[in-house]
């Protein structure tokens, strides 16, 4: 399962390359025959089509995986492994066992995903009231995005079913009926929280931008963590998911070319 989306996001990587020009005004495609958008253009009625596509895009990027890839997954995969081997005295020794905090930290990573799930329909609503096309194009594909990838994680889930920190003396076993259908491995706070960081930090390049999409994206993954909710393997693996996830909706839909000199 490391291995999904990556596949296609190289793929993607060589046709976001061609993109050399910034045009003055980004137009929806148009066919010629009845002038109304195209089944490629980025739009409400045409976004449950491309879901679709990225389903299958995704599941099937594991039997294309290329040289490339190993540069991102191998470490990914040892990373991975050194959480698990990690991941009880983490959460019995290591992250405080504090009712308290461990509540604080589980409603401040609540609140934080609260807001990115926000971010896609304020964006499209002022695109739309704005007559603003980029950014109704970022707050469709964040969309689009985020919804990608919770398809993505709870089929991990329904796969793993790993036990919670609270479970088993947080020894976070796979396989394990009790774990339910919210199971811990990935954390699908992560898996959003990235997804969705991935789409915005594309539309708006800005170090600025970027630096605060990505830090709320971290906070979400560790007050995940603090807050008792998920292991630290169940994080990495779910933010590096759901990042991929948003970089090949990103690669393959937007039209917008955004510069970071514009001051997005």
């Amino acid at each position: 399962m490391f291995t999904l989306c990556a596949a296609a996001e190289a793929q993607a990587a060589a046709k976001a390359d061609d993109s050399a020009q910034v045009p003055d005004a980004p137009k929806p495609q148009v066919s010629a025959s009845n002038n109304a958008p195209s089944a490629d253009a980025v739009t409400l009625r045409n976004t449950p089509l491309h879901l679709l596509h990225d389903q299958g895009g995704i599941w099937s990027s594991p039997f294309r995986i290329s040289g490339d890839d190993m540069k991102f997954l191998l470490p990914l995969a040892v990373a991975t492994g050194a959480a698990m081997a990690t991941d009880t005295r983490a959460m019995t020794q290591v992250v405080p066992i504090n009712a308290s905090l461990n509540q604080h930290s589980t409603d401040a990573s609540n609140i934080l995903i609260g807001g990115f799930i926000a971010t896609p329909v304020a964006l499209y609503g002022l695109g739309h009231f704005k007559q603003d096309p980029h950014a109704s194009e970022a707050g469709i594909l964040t969309g689009e995005a985020m919804v990608d990838s919770v398809a993505v994680e709870q089929g991990m889930k329904l796969i793993f079913w790993r036990e919670r920190p609270s479970q088993d003396g947080a020894r976070g076993h796979f396989f394990e009926s009790d774990a339910g259908i919210d199971s811990s491995f990935p954390s699908s706070h992560s898996v959003v929280a990235w997804s969705a960081a991935a789409v915005l930090a594309g539309e708006y390049p800005s170090r600025w931008s970027q630096l605060f999409i990505y830090s709320a994206a971290a906070g979400v993954s560790v007050t995940r963590i603090l807050g008792q909710q998920h292991f630290p393997s169940d994080v990495l693996v779910g933010s590096a998911a759901g990042w991929l996830v948003g970089r090949y909706v990103f690669r393959h839909r937007h039209k917008f070319v955004a510069r970071e000199d514009e001051g997005y």
